[in-house]
């Protein structure tokens, strides 16, 4: 996909996310690598419902702008997945409600944070760990991540919501997606008995990733 292409699929897929209440004001930030090896993100402040295809942030892998609006303050933590990622090409963070709350809870298994109740969340992006609290914008959230991008595929930052990558934007909001499916399962089953699926059983659909 050139450019083009990419920035108005950008446009497109953050307004899906804004319009279905995946995203709520000036939150969140997405970005997509291009075939040069440069970044294409969210500026900061926007509105994922109001993104101009033509405005979006371009940057360097060392977060130089090169042209578009100033990125996010968060683009630092996504620019160090791409960098410890080889197969990290596109970043989806959101305040989905779900997941958001997931990362609210007490006593989260830090290796593993979303219970699960079905095998798609298991095949699409494995195991989810918990990165411990720091202030949005915090340089030590991109750390933490880097040093972990090349083994995992999804994120939950504590009190703040989940980081998800993926070989290109679209299998990016599609992991998110199924994510924040599952953290609605659990909060819907919470009080009741649950069939979880147990370690033997995850392990097999690991491999099928």
């Amino acid at each position: 996909m050139n450019e083009s292409s990419l920035r108005q699929q950008m446009v497109s897929i953050a307004r899906s996310f804004f319009n279905r209440g995946y995203a709520t004001g000036s939150a969140g930030n997405l970005s997509v690598q291009l075939a040069d090896g440069t970044i294409l993100a969210t500026p900061t402040g926007s509105c994922l419902g109001e993104l101009n295809a033509e405005e979006l942030s371009h940057v360097t892998l060392s977060g130089e702008l090169l042209s578009g609006l100033t990125p996010s303050k968060e683009v630092s933590f996504h620019l160090a997945l791409y960098r410890n990622n080889p197969q990290c090409r596109a970043v989806v963070h959101l305040h989905c409600h779900y997941l958001t709350a997931l990362s609210c809870l007490q006593d989260l298994d830090p290796a593993n944070t979303l219970p699960a109740c079905t095998p798609y969340v298991v095949m699409r992006v494995g195991e989810i760990p918990l990165v411990p609290y720091f202030r949005p914008g915090d340089p030590q959230i991109g750390q933490w991540l880097g040093e972990r991008a090349a083994q995992h595929k999804a994120f939950l930052l504590a009190n703040h919501g989940p980081v998800v990558v993926g070989k290109s934007l679209r299998d990016a909001a599609d992991n998110l997606e199924e994510m924040e499916a599952s953290a609605r399962l659990f909060f819907t089953l919470k009080n009741s008995p649950v069939n979880y699926l147990d370690h033997q059983q995850m392990t097999v659909l690991r491999g099928m990733q």
